[in-house]
Order: structure tokens, then C-alpha cells, then sequence
């Protein structure tokens, strides 16, 4: 009888959640309370706010309570993007683009089309890509602090395909790969995915705590490390010359697998080496064009130890066998002819701008941030819940993420993630200033 009783009050309240009846932030009774109510024993009412959990219809914050939790994603919030309804304001997702981009991608289909190429583009290439652009991305690497011989580096469908491949390459289900403690929602689900269990970092100053993750690689079997040392994606840091180099140090030492994520490293401004220059024989680089120059554009490179290249090869052609050779070939052409370094300029010169605006349209809200970055990570006031500020932001027409997504351990902080590349300046401002308003109503 009290299983059944169980059961009934789990779906009872799933349905209450799901319906709209008990709204995102609602705090829910207290277990002794609950149980009081439904004369249930303290472990049963325990139990039930457990499932619920399980569910992801609410969330326990230990000293505050139970709170339902925001269940319905609106297109285009959150990890799973989608296209943005019309007249919603995108600060969720980044896509950065300049004027006069479509002009140039018409010019390099004309150029292309003129070329007397055209046959090897519909044949297959190589896995990891011809050598005369392994070696074209090898010269544009070099030109950003990273030597590499062509042969170890490989061309993917872009930085995210690149992850997937170094993880089905190089890691197992179950084996423990040490993260940030806030990090990038696509590695969460390519992690997901290939079972893989993440051990959260927490963070120290500009940088992971180090001693933190010294102390997990002497009490787990680490197999590998996922880092963004060059403009941390959510926190904009980058990490000094100095972490970098310990970091290399303790993965030598417990025989980590390093996977360095530089997405977002062509923002930053003369940053120190990359990991892989540091500890070659252990990193794998992972990087692309999708930020540099446009989303749509799906080439990355992956730079790896040439002992793991075929490793690297037979999982490309198990995903997809080898990037499409039109994209190929213009990218190339971009690196060679300077184009993909002019756009990294003027958007290290938009991101400059965009954050600009962002210090003046927030201003008196703690912000987290780097000046040449396209993010902002916005800690709410305590009390302030982050679900209840996004979906009234939502209703105000303005699309933003929540820590959510972002984070590896059982804490997950009351703050908002703002992405301030997709939208023209002047919405930028008015959707920041209405952030502002929104944060400042919840916090009451």
C-alpha cells in the first residue's frame, strides 16, 4: 500500500510540474513536511523528491530545499540548439558573422568553380585530409605559436567533430577524464554519450585548481584532461605560462591524455604557448573555423602525437570518412590568401566592442568576463534563482542559457550565461539593459 501511495504522489507531482500548476522555482514543503501531509514515513518522502530528481523535475539545494525546476526549453535555450523565434532576442548561442561575409563566400564558389580541381572534389580524400592542406593548416598553426609536422595534423567537420573522434579514439566507457567544474556543454554530451564519467574541477583564479586535480589524479584512475586554457568557455580565462606548464607537469606525471579545446584562442592576445607546445607527446589540440569565420563552415584540425594518427584516422572514417572537399578547399584558400587571419582581426575588434557595450549595459552586476571575449558569466544575487530569471526573461524576448548546461558537478550556481556575438549592436544593448531589469526584479 504505501509503495503504491509512492508511485501515486510521484506522478502526481510530475504531472503538477509538467502542467504549469507548480511553476519553475517553486519551493516545494520540506520531506517532514511532505511526509506529514501525505502520511508517509521521512525515507518514502525522501524517496519521492529523489525520483522527481531522477526526472529532472526539480533540484535539492542543500540549506535551501526542493525547487521545481524550469522543464520546458523554449526553442533555442540550452544545449540542444535550435532555430530562434521570430523576434526573440539570441544572448544563448554564439554564431559571430561580419558584413560582407556571404560576399566573400560568393567570391571563393566562383573561384572555385573556375579551378580545374573540380573532379577530386567528388571523389573521396583521405581520412585526415589531403597533405597540401594538412600542411596549409599546419602553416596557419605555426603562425598562432604551434609548430606541427603536416602528418600530425588532421582535418575534421569542424572543433566539435574533433572532440568526438579524439574521444572515440582514445578513451573507453567508464574511464574518468578530469574537467572544469563550469565547461563546455558539447563535451557534457559527447561524454554522455560515450559513457565516460567527467570529474569536476573547481576553479582558481584564472585557471582549474591545480592542486585539486593533483589531489584526484593520486585517488582515481584519471585516464584524461579536458581544458580550455585560452579563453575558457564559460569564464574567459586564460591560463598563465606558469599553470600551463604544471598542468603539462601533472599530466606527465599520472599519464594524462590532455585534449586542449582552443575554439574561441584566436580572441586572445599574444596568449602564452598552447599545452600542445608544452607536452606534445600527450596532447591532442582541437580547434576550427566555425568561430574564426562562420558556423556554417565546418572545418576543424586536430594536431595529435603521430604514435595515435591512425587511431585519430580510423574514427574520422567511422564518423565520416573525410571533410567534404568544397568546404576543404575554400578554407584552405582563406588560410592561404589571409582572409581567415583579416576576419580573427575584426572580430577580435567586434568581441572588444561587444564587451564594451556589455560594461556599460550591466554595470553594478558582478561579471565574469575576459575584455576580448564573446561571453559574459553573470553570478546572480544570492536568493535570485537563475530559472526563474531566464524564463522571464523568455517572456521579455530575450534568449539566455543558465549554469545548467555548464556544469560537471552536483552544484550547479545561480548565474546566466550571455552570448553577446549573434545579434547586431543596438539589440545587444537593449537586451543587455533588459538582463539588467530582469535581474534586478527577480532579486526583490
Amino acid at each position: 500500500m504505501a509503495e503504491a501511495r509512492y508511485k501515486q504522489l510521484v506522478d502526481e507531482l510530475a504531472a503538477e510540474i509538467r502542467a504549469g500548476r507548480l511553476q519553475p522555482g517553486t519551493r516545494l514543503p520540506t520531506h517532514r513536511r511532505l511526509a506529514e501531509r501525505h502520511g508517509l514515513a521521512l525515507v518514502t518522502a525522501s524517496r519521492v523528491y529523489a525520483e522527481l530528481e531522477a526526472m529532472g523535475l526539480v533540484s535539492g539545494e542543500v540549506g535551501r530545499g526542493t525547487f521545481v525546476r524550469e522543464t520546458v526549453r523554449p526553442r533555442g535555450l540550452g544545449i540542444d540548439q535550435q532555430a530562434v523565434a521570430a523576434g526573440l532576442v539570441d544572448l544563448n548561442f554564439n554564431y559571430p558573422s561580419l558584413p560582407g561575409q556571404a560576399e566573400l563566400l560568393r567570391g571563393a564558389l566562383r573561384q572555385l568553380a573556375a579551378g580545374g580541381e573540380l573532379e577530386a572534389m567528388l571523389r573521396y580524400a583521405p581520412h585526415g585530409g589531403r597533405m597540401h592542406e594538412r600542411a596549409c593548416v599546419a602553416r596557419h598553426l605555426a603562425s598562432r605559436g604551434l609548430a606541427a609536422e603536416p602528418s600530425r595534423v588532421l582535418i575534421v567537420d569542424g572543433a566539435q567533430h574533433g572532440l568526438a573522434v579524439t574521444v572515440m579514439a582514445l578513451l573507453q566507457p567508464g574511464d574518468v577524464v578530469a574537467v572544469d567544474a563550469l565547461t563546455y556543454p558539447g563535451f557534457k554530451v559527447l561524454a554522455e554519450a560515450q559513457r565516460l564519467e567527467l570529474a569536476p574541477i573547481p576553479a582558481s583564479g584564472q585557471g582549474p585548481d591545480l592542486d585539486a586535480l593533483e589531489r584526484l589524479c593520486t585517488q582515481r584512475r584519471v585516464r584524461a584532461v579536458y581544458t580550455m586554457p585560452t579563453l575558457h568557455n564559460p569564464l574567459g580565462w586564460v591560463m598563465s605560462a606558469s599553470r600551463r606548464r604544471r598542468l603539462a607537469a601533472i599530466a606527465r606525471r599520472h599519464g594524462l591524455i590532455v585534449i586542449e579545446d582552443a575554439a574561441y584562442a584566436f580572441l586572445a592576445d599574444n596568449p602564452p604557448p598552447p599545452l600542445a607546445t608544452l607536452a606534445p607527446e600527450t596532447t591532442v589540440y582541437v580547434s576550427g573555423l566555425s568561430k574564426s569565420v562562420a558556423t556554417g563552415l565546418r572545418v576543424g584540425f586536430v594536431v595529435v602525437p603521430e604514435a595515435w594518427v591512425p587511431k585519430i584516422e580510423r574514427a574520422i572514417r567511422a564518423t565520416t570518412w573525410c571533410t567534404p572537399g568544397v568546404t576543404t578547399a575554400i578554407a584552405c584558400a582563406w588560410l592561404e590568401d589571409g582572409t581567415v587571419g583579416r576576419l580573427e582581426s575584426e572580430k577580435r575588434h567586434d568581441a572588444a566592442t561587444r564587451q564594451a557595450i556589455a560594461g556599460d549595459a550591466l554595470a553594478g552586476l558582478r561579471c565574469v568576463r575576459h575584455p576580448a571575449s564573446y561571453f559574459v558569466w553573470l553570478p546572480l544575487p544570492e536568493e535570485t534563482r537563475a530559472d526563474r530569471v531566464a524564463a522571464a526573461l523568455m517572456r521579455d524576448g530575450v534568449s539566455v542559457s543558465t549554469a545548467e548546461p555548464f556544469a560537471a558537478s552536483q552544484h550547479v550556481p545561480h548565474a546566466l550565461r550571455l552570448a553577446l556575438g549573434s545579434v547586431g549592436l543596438d539589440s545587444l544593448r537593449s537586451a543587455l539593459q533588459t538582463v539588467r531589469r530582469v535581474v534586478a526584479e527577480q532579486s526583490f
